[in-house]
């Protein structure tokens, strides 16, 4: 049987700053993410499965994802967690904003890292993480291949 790629996408809105940056984007500002989920296995061949044919159920990848990113991102401002920043978020937390503190720089890259790791570890044993793409803007985006990262 055949490796057959399986691609959810999804949305979510979420604020970051990118602090020592030299340009715009050291401001605090807001992107409607774009993240595409590509995962690959081999459809399920045992007739009396339920999922028959598929190689996840598109549900249970939307549960992870939704989980893992979605739930945590959407409408939430990231920031790194050793930057100045730190107070601006204490402050956005106590007013009762959502607020992530992160240990990295919230480029796309770096987030589509973290993603990778999180997704990965939910997937079960016979699926693989093949790709991300998240788009930040209409014209940009960060790619994630699992192998690039072998």
């Amino acid at each position: 049987m055949s490796n057959i790629r399986i691609t959810k996408q999804f949305s979510f809105e979420t604020g970051h700053a990118l602090y020592g940056y030299d340009g715009k984007c050291k401001n605090v500002h807001g992107h409607s993410y774009k993240l595409n989920v590509t995962v690959i296995g081999r459809p399920i061949t045992d007739t009396s499965h339920v999922k028959q044919g598929m190689v996840i159920d598109f549900g249970d990848l939307k549960k992870i994802v939704k989980e893992e990113v979605e739930d945590v991102f959407d409408h939430a401002t990231v920031f790194n967690k050793n930057t100045p920043h730190i107070e601006l978020a204490k402050e956005l937390k106590e007013r009762g904003h959502n607020v992530i503190l992160v240990d990295y720089q919230p480029t796309s890259e770096n987030m589509v890292i973290d993603f990778a790791k999180k997704i990965q570890s939910r997937l079960p044993d016979t699926i693989r993480l093949f790709s991300l793409k998240l788009q930040e803007t209409e014209t940009s985006f960060a790619e994630w291949y699992a192998s690039d990262n072998d």
